[in-house]
């Protein structure tokens, strides 16, 4: 039997860590764990695609199977970013982000760290004004 920490680590590091929920757990490390558990499958992460289905059942030894389409599309990496001119410092979207990628004050512009966002985009129905784009990773400016 395997040991199931060490398991759920090595699913864990398979997996996009977008923290989206996708999935139906509340981020990638529980998935993760219920995957070592042997209580979820390989086929609940739409971000990690078919190729990600296919490295976690080759881990765990079982077959092979699609991601499941209903739970979200596999998208390519993308960042969100927001639209200063739109935004108007709610602080809705900096609770919405599962991985404290967005800074700013109350009712100050808020700003997403594009090194740190995941593009899991629940930062995007949080927003009241629709100033939160998502765009393509690889456009995304690099650091400063």
């Amino acid at each position: 039997m395997r040991d199931r920490p060490a398991l759920a680590e090595r699913l864990d590091r398979l997996l996009p860590q977008t923290q989206c929920g996708q999935c139906g757990f509340d981020g990638c490390r529980p998935y993760a764990e219920a995957m070592a558990r042997g209580e979820a499958g390989v086929e609940r992460c739409p971000p990690g695609g078919d190729a990600g289905a296919r490295a976690l059942a080759r881990l765990l030894g079982v077959p092979a199977r699609p991601y499941d389409r209903a739970r979200g599309t596999h998208k390519p990496p993308q960042v969100a970013r927001v639209v200063e001119a739109d935004c108007i410092g709610c602080t809705k979207c900096i609770r919405a982000c599962p991985v404290d990628a967005i800074v700013g004050g109350a009712k100050r512009m808020h700003v997403v760290l594009e090194p740190l966002c995941t593009g899991c985009e629940l930062c995007v129905p949080a927003c009241p004004v629709d100033c939160i784009e998502l765009i393509a990773a690889d456009r995304a400016p690099l650091p400063l």
